[in-house]
């Protein structure tokens, strides 16, 4: 499968043919899209090479100048280190790993993902490797369930599925809890007692008296 890149602003595939003229929702949706590119971090992408002989792959930053391309990569994931920088960046090749090749569309794929949760520290950027790994494998159970040319097998690949995606939402939930830190919610809720009357604040059960 082959996805067609985004095209460049201003190119159109028929340079020929009058250019489209958007309409008001969509200006207002591409300036929305554009406020929200300039908020992004700066995050270069990776590029992979293999090696013909060993089918290693080497993992090399896409910048002009390599050592700021790490630094804003690490930025980017919350990194502390350069240690922990390179074996966050080897485990998404991992998850980009088909057989012995390194997927490079799909290797970015799983940064941005992580970057786009804009980790805090380590264990948030690690929890987000797991999710753009766990995210991958739900699509290629997804893929495999609609090949399946027999129902054991189709309903083998459902079940992965199903729990793939389960993973995913308690991952979610996990971050959620993990960034609030454990911090409890006080509700205060407002109430009027009428004169002569009295409020009473607690669990009130009801219960049989003696006769």
């Amino acid at each position: 499968m082959t996805v067609v890149p985004m095209p460049k602003r201003g190119k159109t595939a028929n340079p020929v043919a009058k250019p489209y003229e958007p309409t008001a929702r969509e200006i207002a949706s591409q300036a929305a899209y554009a406020k929200r590119r300039e908020n992004r971090r700066p995050v270069p992408k990776m590029k992979v090479s293999m090696s013909d002989g060993k089918r290693i792959a080497s993992l090399l930053v896409d910048h002009p100048d390599p050592a700021l391309g790490y630094e804003l990569l690490a930025e980017a994931i919350g990194a502390d280190s350069g240690t922990f920088l390179a074996g966050t960046l080897d485990s998404l090749a991992k998850a980009a790993q088909v057989g012995a090749e390194v997927r490079e569309g799909e290797m970015n794929y799983a940064l941005s993902m992580v970057c786009g949760l804009r980790p805090k520290d380590q264990i948030e950027a690690t929890l987000g490797v797991q999710m753009a790994a766990i995210h991958m494998a739900t699509m290629n159970a997804a893929m495999f369930m609609g090949q399946a040319k027999t129902w054991e097998l189709r309903e083998a690949h459902e079940r992965a599925l199903n729990r793939l995606s389960r993973t995913y939402v308690a991952q979610i939930e996990a971050l959620k809890r993990y960034r609030s830190k454990g911090e409890q919610r006080v509700i205060v809720e407002r109430v009027n007692v009428e004169k002569g009357g009295q409020a009473i604040v607690g669990n009130v059960g009801r219960g049989g008296g003696e006769s």
